[in-house]
């Protein structure tokens, strides 16, 4: 068990708006995954600083039949061949493939896939990393766990903003690498 004095270097990053373009139609093929311009290259930025990188995404495109989850296992590999061939690597990718009215414990704002990975991790919370995500579910389900919240301006992040949908404490950059950046220079 690490001390408590001793900065956790980990990062939870939602997947759609904070890695890739998001859609209102739900992102359904391997075509239609497009990493958002500098998000590789901060994911591997990161990763060559020792931060070790999680995935926690709802894809309720799953229960909704709109994709497969060999189709969504095909968009994860794209997106983990993209962040290999830059440098960096992902640790895990969690999701949820739940729809909202399943009451499941997985669903951001539900911490689920936050304490699989303090469990995985053999951690009791998650004080001392930080949860990226564009909308306040991302960033509620990690503050739970006492993840630091990071809202970025891609994806849903303006509405989000607009709505003041976000933890009191959350801190706001305008896509993942200028937070990378942020916090490699800091």
């Amino acid at each position: 068990m690490p001390h408590k004095e001793t900065p956790l270097k980990l990062i939870i990053l939602d997947r759609d708006g904070v890695i890739n373009q998001d859609s209102d139609e739900y992102v359904k093929s391997v075509d239609e995954w497009i990493a958002l311009p500098g998000s590789i290259e901060a994911i591997a930025m990161l990763s060559k600083a020792g931060y070790k990188i999680h995935v926690a995404t709802n894809q309720s495109g799953l229960a909704r039949g709109y994709f497969t989850e060999d189709t969504l296992s095909k968009m994860h590999d794209k997106m983990l061949r993209l962040v290999n061939e830059a440098g960096g690597e992902i640790q895990s990718i969690k999701f949820c493939p739940h729809g909202p009215d399943d009451n499941c414990k997985c669903r951001k704002p539900d911490a689920g896939m936050f304490e699989e990975i303090a469990s995985d991790l053999k951690l009791d919370d998650l004080a001392g990393s930080f949860t990226v995500g564009d909308s306040g579910r991302d960033l509620i389900a990690g503050s739970k766990l006492r993840s630091a919240p990071v809202l970025v301006k891609t994806g849903k992040g303006e509405r989000t903003i607009a709505k003041g949908d976000m933890p009191a404490n959350t801190i706001i950059f305008d896509d993942l690498i200028s937070f990378a950046q942020h916090l490699l220079s800091s």
